[in-house]
């Protein structure tokens, strides 16, 4: 019977141990056997987070809320990360809530630098105050419920009594109006007038059509003789290029500087020749200037008029005679 109870009671105490164990990792407060690192986050408001609040990711959980405490202003919580959490030292901690009644938790979102190490601070993402949403929501509730009540009572009777006076007092003229508006349109529905046309027949849309042709036409034309400019430009720019590269005569012309020098020295030269002509210095300048060469000459063209005017009244053995005696 002792052993019996004895028995008993150490089972008791082992489902007791057990189950506050179970109860403890509940709440995230029992970390013995787990191994993982701890990180921080400084938060202005936590919005009623509790110890042992879940910490997520991508809405799975990764670690829990281990302690938390107010530091320099701000709400220091740690949080007791698993092993496995791929936490990066620029992911950024905000605190989220399921449901209106649900409980708050930490939301950590994927980060891209290198990973968390032991103790590190990350970057927290402030969430508007559930609070002051709901106190936003009966403002706009309240200024709801003012509108309904200025169109409600007398307050509507006066703002629709004056519209009601004005269409009793014009309802004859309005009648006169909606008639006409009908008229109008029941013409426009059969084709009558400029309107109905436009609205009715094809004639306008077909010479819409035909001018857009030909402004398409028109446009292929100008693109031919922009791209026709393009091409005279670009082998513009290429003879330009050319000449500037000293190729070609053009080029040689521009960049070599010998046919300047002949050029120079064949203008000096006949610089100096025509100065020698002006001189009277050798035959073209005698010839130019030299006015005894001419006296000679017309004294010469005088003899022989004469000699063959004596020619003239000799016979022909006078005339050689007078050869030959001339010749020896």
């Amino acid at each position: 019977m002792k052993e019996s109870l004895e028995s008993r009671l150490g089972l008791l105490f082992a489902f007791a141990i057990i189950a506050a164990l179970v109860i403890l990792e509940s709440l995230g407060s029992f970390t013995f056997f787990r191994r993982g690192h701890h990180v921080f986050a400084n938060f202005k408001d936590i919005q009623d987070l509790k110890l042992g609040a879940p910490v997520k990711m991508a809405g799975v959980q990764v670690g829990r809320v281990r302690h938390i405490a107010l530091t320099n202003g701000l709400v220091n919580v740690e949080m007791d990360l698993n092993r496995d959490a791929d936490v990066r030292l620029d992911s950024k901690a905000s605190v989220k809530f399921t449901g209106l009644l649900g409980q708050n938790f930490v939301n950590v979102d994927f980060g891209e630098g290198v990973p968390a190490a032991e103790g590190a601070t990350l970057q927290v993402a402030e969430q508007p105050d559930f609070g002051q949403l709901m106190v936003k929501l009966e403002n706009v509730a309240s200024g709801v419920e003012n509108l309904t009540k200025s169109f409600s009572g007398e307050r509507i009777d006066n703002l629709l009594g004056p519209v009601t006076d004005f269409m009793k007092a014009n309802s004859s003229n309005l009648t006169a109006t909606i008639a006409n508006v009908r008229l109008s349109t029941e013409r426009i529905a059969s084709g009558q007038g400029t309107v109905g046309k436009l609205i009715n027949e094809d004639a306008l849309y077909n010479t819409a059509m035909g001018t857009i042709s030909n402004f398409q036409g028109i446009s292929s034309q100008v693109t031919d003789v922009a791209d026709q400019a393009r091409e005279l430009m670009t082998n513009a720019n290429q003879v330009v290029a050319q000449v500037n590269a000293g190729h070609g005569t053009i080029g040689k012309l521009v960049h070599d500087e010998a046919l300047y020098n002949e050029t120079t020295g064949s203008m000096t030269n006949l610089h100096e020749i025509l100065l020698k002509i002006n001189h009277g210095q050798g035959s073209v300048g005698k010839l130019i200037n030299d006015d005894s060469l001419l006296k000679n000459a017309k004294l010469s063209l005088q003899k022989l008029d004469k000699a063959t005017e004596s020619l003239e009244d000799t016979g022909p053995l006078s005339v050689l005679g007078t050869m030959a005696s001339s010749l020896f």
